[in-house]
């Protein structure tokens, strides 16, 4: 138990940690937002494909597995239809919303998104510290750290873009961070009561994790012309992950 917390609030905090950059600039050119964004779907590719799903494919069933991503998959799908909130497109510019609507409601609708991407993060994080294999609870928390921070990063520099005073931006990026945290201690707790939940939760946090690449952050890192550069950081945020659980696997 002690382990998944320090685990999962490292790799929470990372959220808080990405922000602070900002402090020291007020804009990122589109082909940065690109390349970060895709250098984290990079990331949450290789955590679900490489150490999620092939740990509950080992501690169950192909059916389990299949069942776990689809019900990820559908789970995440019913949230952004019934939660109101807005995608991440231009975060680094603020322009998807209407002139007139009110700054404080620009913020809660961003933050709100930003908290259903980071929901399955932490779950993943709980549920792989539940499993009992010694690597895969740190190996997963380190991917979401990595992962974590950039997206830290354009949270904090939506806000400010958006008149959000810097250190109020750093405070809610922490924020949505601390909520993954929370949903890290759920994961853990759930399938350590009922330990058959265990690989059902591997699945469906890497399905989850692999809907928040496709629907969001893919399109997002290809709407501005730079398609080549967004995909070799998705290749490299690929690969970091591989090296990363090799080296300490």
């Amino acid at each position: 138990m002690e382990a998944m917390l320090w685990g999962g609030f490292a790799s929470s905090l990372a959220t808080a940690l990405g922000a602070v950059p900002v402090l020291f600039m007020r804009s990122l050119s589109h082909l940065w937002k690109d390349v970060l964004l895709a250098f984290a779907a990079g990331i949450m590719v290789s955590a679900s494909m490489y150490s999620l799903i092939p740990s509950a494919l080992d501690l169950s069933s192909l059916t389990v597995v299949a069942i776990g991503v689809l019900l990820g998959t559908v789970t995440l799908t019913l949230l952004e239809k019934l939660v109101p909130h807005i995608d991440l497109e231009h975060a680094a510019g603020g322009s998807v919303f209407p002139a007139k609507m009110p700054l404080e409601r620009r913020s809660i609708l961003f933050l709100t998104a930003m908290t259903l991407h980071n929901l399955p993060e932490g779950l993943s994080v709980g549920v792989s510290y539940a499993s009992g294999r010694e690597d895969l609870g740190p190996l997963v928390a380190l991917s979401m750290g990595l992962q974590n921070a950039p997206e830290g990063f354009l949270i904090a520099l939506f806000l400010i873009v958006n008149k959000v005073p810097k250190a109020a931006a750093i405070l809610f990026a922490f924020f949505t961070g601390l909520l993954e945290f929370v949903s890290c201690i759920v994961g853990y707790y759930m399938t350590s009561v009922v330990s058959g939940l265990i690989p059902y939760g591997l699945a469906f946090a890497g399905g989850a994790m692999l809907f928040i690449v496709y629907k969001e952050l893919i399109p997002e890192s290809h709407g501005h012309g730079y398609e080549r550069s967004a995909t070799f950081a998705f290749i490299i945020g690929l690969l970091t992950m591989i090296v990363l659980t090799e080296t300490l696997g």
